[in-house]
C-alpha cells in the first residue's frame, strides 16, 4: 500500500497538473477561444510538445501492466509492438503528414470528405466516436481503475469517477493546448518513474551489483525471454507469430494506430509547420525506442525474482511492492499520468470529431467559433460519463478485456488502412470502393475468425487487408477506371524532408536492425 509519503507525492503531482493546464489554457484579454485555439491549439505546437505529447496519448496503464505482464510471460518479444511503431512513426512524417497538412483538415472523416464525398465522412465519424466512447474510453477508464484497485486498493467504481472527472476538469477548458503541453510533464513524469523501476528491479535481480550485472543476470536465467522472434512451436505464437511480425500485419495495425487514429494524429495536425511536426514525430519514435526498458524489462526481471505468480499482468504491481516509499508515489504518479493523459486525449478527440464532423454538418448558425467551442465542452463531459456507466457493463465479465478490445478493433483495422491509403495515393478509388472496403473488413475478418479460428490475429489482419484492397480496387475499376474529383495531386505535397529527419529516421532504422540482430 502507499505510504503517507507516497501520497503526498500524489497530490503535489495532480494539483501541479492541473494548475499547469490553467496556465497555459490562459487566453490574452478580450481574445476568445475559437475552434483552431481549442481542438488545434491554434496550430502553435512545437515539436517537443507535440513527440511527448503522441506518447502520452499512447501509452496508459492497461499497456504498462499488460506489456509488463506480457514481458513476464512471452518475454521481449512483445518489444516488437514498441519498436516497429518507431519506424511506422517515420514513415507516417515522410509519407502521411505532408498530404493531411496541405489539406488542412482538422479531422480525419474530413479528409474522407475532401477525398470522396460527403456519405463517407459520415459514416466513418459515426464509426469512429462509437468505437472511441464505447471501447477505447471505456477500456482505458475501466482498466485504469482496475490498476489503481491492484495497486493502490482503491474501488473500482469510485477510481473511475476519479480518473474521468481528473482528466476532463484539467483538459476541459484549453482543450488540445491544455493536454498537449501537460503532456511534457506527464511523459517525463512516465519515463522518470519506469527507468527508477527497471533500475531497482535489475540491481534486485544482481543482488546489489547494479544494473549491468543485473541485466547479464537476466539473459543468463531467462534465455528463452530474449527471443525476439518467436519460432511455431512457441506456446505464445500465435500472439506473435514470427516473421509475420515483422513483414506482415503489424505494419497494418501500426498505420492504421499512428497514422489514421485521430487521438495520436490530432496532436501533429496543430504543429506550427509541417517540418516542426515532422521533429515531433522523430522526437517520439526514439521514445518508443526506450518504452519497452521501462514497460517490458520490469516484467523479465520479476519473472526472475518471482516465478510463480498466479497471473502474469500482476508483474507491475508485484515490482512496485518492491520499491521505497517516496519512489512508490513517483512510480504511482507515472501509472496516474498514464492513465488521464490517455482520458483526456480521448475526450478532446471525441470532441473534435463530433462538432467539426457530425454538429457543423448539421447546424446552420452563424457564430460558429464560440458555439462549437461549447459544444465541444459539452461533448467532453458527455461522452466522459457515458464512458463510466457503460465501463463495468460493457467490460467488468472479461477477464482479458484488453485482448478483446484489440480483437474487435482488429476487425476494422484492414479496412480503415484500405480507404486511407488508396484515397491518398491513388486517384481512381471511388467512395463505393472505399466503403466495401470497410464492410469488407468487418466481414471477412468474423468470417476468417469463425472458420478459421487458429490463424494468428496479426496474420489474420494482413490477409483481410489484401483481399480489401483487392475489393476497392476492383469495385473503382468497374466504376469507369478514372481519376476522381477529390483526388489528391502528389506533385503539389511536399515529401522531401530536412537532414535532420533523415539523420533521425535513419538512426531509428540502424538501432532496430541493430536490436533485431542481438535478439534474433
Amino acid at each position: 500500500m502507499l505510504s503517507t509519503l507516497d501520497i503526498s507525492v500524489v497530490v503535489f503531482y495532480a494539483i501541479s497538473l492541473f494548475a499547469l493546464a490553467q496556465w497555459v489554457s490562459r487566453e490574452e484579454t478580450g481574445h476568445h477561444k475559437d475552434t483552431q485555439d481549442y481542438f488545434l491549439a491554434g496550430k502553435s505546437l512545437p515539436w517537443w510538445a507535440i513527440g511527448a505529447s503522441l506518447i502520452a496519448a499512447n501509452i496508459s496503464a492497461e499497456q504498462i501492466i499488460g506489456m509488463s505482464g506480457s514481458g513476464y510471460a512471452i518475454g521481449l518479444a512483445i518489444a516488437s509492438y514498441e519498436w516497429m511503431a518507431a519506424i511506422t512513426l517515420i514513415l507516417v512524417g515522410k509519407f502521411l503528414l505532408p498530404i493531411f497538412l496541405k489539406r488542412g483538415i482538422y479531422t480525419m472523416p474530413q479528409f474522407l470528405e475532401q477525398r470522396y464525398d460527403h456519405k463517407v465522412r459520415m459514416v466513418m465519424a459515426f464509426f469512429w466516436l462509437g468505437v472511441y466512447i464505447f471501447v477505447n474510453l471505456t477500456s482505458v477508464l475501466w482498466l485504469g481503475a482496475l490498476a489503481l484497485n491492484t495497486v493502490a486498493g482503491l474501488d473500482i467504481v469510485l477510481g473511475m469517477v476519479m480518473l474521468g472527472m481528473f482528466a476532463v476538469g484539467y483538459s476541459l477548458y484549453g482543450g488540445l493546448k491544455a493536454v498537449a503541453f501537460t503532456d511534457i510533464v506527464q511523459v517525463v513524469l512516465l519515463v522518470l518513474g519506469g527507468l527508477m523501476i527497471a533500475w531497482i528491479m535489475l540491481d534486485k535481480v544482481s543482488e546489489g551489483s547494479g544494473v549491468i550485472a543485473g541485466f547479464h543476470l537476466l539473459t543468463e536465467r531467462a534465455p528463452e525471454k530474449f527471443d525476439m522472434i518467436l519460432s511455431p512451436d512457441n506456446p505464445h505464437y500465435v500472439s506473435l507469430p514470427g516473421l509475420s511480425v515483422l513483414i506482415g500485419g503489424m505494419w497494418i495495425m501500426n498505420i492504421s494506430y499512428w497514422g489514421f487514429n485521430q487521438y495520436i494524429i490530432q496532436r501533429a495536425l496543430a504543429a506550427r509547420s509541417l517540418q516542426e511536426a515532422q521533429k515531433g514525430i522523430a522526437f517520439a519514435a526514439f521514445l518508443k525506442l526506450l518504452m519497452p526498458v521501462i514497460v517490458v524489462l520490469p516484467g523479465i526481471a520479476i519473472y526472475v525474482l518471482s516465478p510463480t505468480l498466479s497471473v502474469p499482468d500482476q508483474a507491475y504491481p508485484e515490482a512496485m511492492t518492491l520499491l521505497p516509499s517516496g519512489i512508490k508515489g513517483l512510480v504511482f504518479a507515472a501509472l496516474l499520468a498514464a492513465i488521464v493523459s490517455s482520458l483526456a486525449s480521448m475526450t478532446n478527440s471525441i470532441s473534435t470529431i463530433f462538432t467539426m464532423d457530425i454538429y457543423a454538418s448539421f447546424s446552420k448558425k452563424t457564430d460558429e467559433n464560440s458555439n462549437r467551442v461549447l459544444v465541444g465542452r459539452i461533448v467532453a463531459i458527455t461522452a466522459m460519463l457515458l464512458a463510466m456507466i457503460c465501463a463495468k457493463p460493457l467490460l467488468g465479465n472479461f477477464d482479458q478485456a484488453f485482448q478483446y478490445i484489440q480483437e474487435f478493433t482488429g476487425f476494422f483495422t484492414p479496412g480503415i488502412v484500405v480507404i486511407f491509403l488508396l484515397g491518398m495515393f491513388w486517384k481512381k478509388a471511388t467512395s463505393t470502393g472505399a466503403l466495401a472496403a470497410a464492410i469488407g473488413s468487418a466481414v471477412l475478418s468474423f468470417a476468417f475468425k469463425m472458420l478459421w479460428p487458429e490463424l494468428p490475429f496479426i496474420d489474420r489482419v494482413g490477409l483481410v487487408f489484401i483481399l480489401c484492397t483487392a475489393i476497392a480496387v476492383v469495385i473503382s475499376v468497374m466504376a469507369g477506371n478514372h481519376d476522381q474529383e477529390g483526388a489528391v495531386e502528389l506533385h503539389d505535397i511536399q515529401f522531401a524532408t530536412t537532414t535532420g529527419f533523415n539523420l533521425s529516421a535513419l538512426l531509428v532504422a540502424l538501432i532496430l536492425v541493430a536490436l533485431y540482430a542481438t535478439w534474433w
